[in-house]
C-alpha cells in the first residue's frame, strides 16, 4: 500500500487566492491542486479525496471556500470530510480570515500578518492582527474540534496589496511554510 498523501488545507477558493497559493507552492514544492478552486467549492469531499489521491506530487494543497455562507456551506462539509479522512494526512490548515458574520470563528496557534510576519494573534481580512486567537471566517467554524496545526492569515493575494502576485506573496508563502515547520518539529518528535 502506498504512502498516505500530504494535505495543506486553505479554507479560501477565489481566482486571486489561486494564483497567490500556486505561486507559494512552486516556491515551496506543493502541488496546488486546482480542481479545488472555486468559490464555492467545486468538489464535494469524495471528490476531493479522489482528485488528492490522483494528484502527482505531494504535499496537495487543497482549497475549501463558503462563498461567504455563514451557515455550513459546501467548503465546511468538504472541510469536515478532508480532516476526518483515513486516506490522507492532513498535516494543517491555513484558516483565512473573512468579514462574514454571524460566525463563531475558531483559535488559531500562530497567524501570518500583511507583512509576511508570524504573530502569536489572529488577523483580520486585511491581513491586520487582533487582540483575539479567535480568527473569523465564512468556512472555519467546523474546525473547532480539528487536533492540527491552524495558522490563521488574511485574503490570500491581496492584504491591500501587500500579499499581491507583483511582491511575491509573502503572507500566503509564510503560512504554507509554517504548516510544513511545524510537520518537520512534529517528525523530529517522533
Amino acid at each position: 500500500m502506498s504512502a498516505k498523501k500530504r494535505v495543506i488545507i486553505v479554507t479560501d477558493g477565489d481566482e486571486t487566492a489561486y494564483h497567490a497559493l500556486s505561486l507559494a507552492c512552486k516556491e515551496l514544492h506543493c502541488h496546488p491542486l486546482a480542481a479545488s478552486a472555486g468559490n464555492p467549492t467545486p468538489l464535494n469531499g469524495p471528490e476531493l479525496l479522489e482528485a488528492v489521491r490522483r494528484a502527482p506530487a505531494d504535499p496537495v494543497v487543497v482549497m475549501v471556500d463558503d462563498r461567504g455562507d455563514a451557515d455550513r456551506g459546501r467548503g465546511e462539509q468538504a472541510l469536515t470530510e478532508l480532516t476526518g479522512s483515513p486516506e490522507i494526512e492532513v498535516l494543517g490548515v491555513v484558516a483565512v480570515a473573512a468579514n462574514t458574520r454571524p460566525v463563531d470563528g475558531v483559535a488559531v496557534d500562530r497567524s501570518v500578518d500583511q507583512h509576511g510576519d508570524l504573530v502569536r494573534h489572529a488577523v483580520n481580512k486585511k491581513g491586520r492582527g487582533i487582540a483575539s486567537d479567535v480568527l473569523k471566517g465564512d468556512t472555519v467554524d467546523v474546525l473547532a474540534d480539528y487536533a492540527g496545526p491552524i495558522v490563521g492569515l488574511g485574503d490570500p493575494g491581496k492584504m491591500q496589496g501587500h500579499d499581491a502576485i507583483k511582491n511575491g506573496v509573502p503572507a500566503t508563502r509564510r503560512a504554507i511554510e509554517e504548516i510544513l515547520r511545524r510537520e518537520v518539529e512534529r517528525d523530529g518528535r517522533r
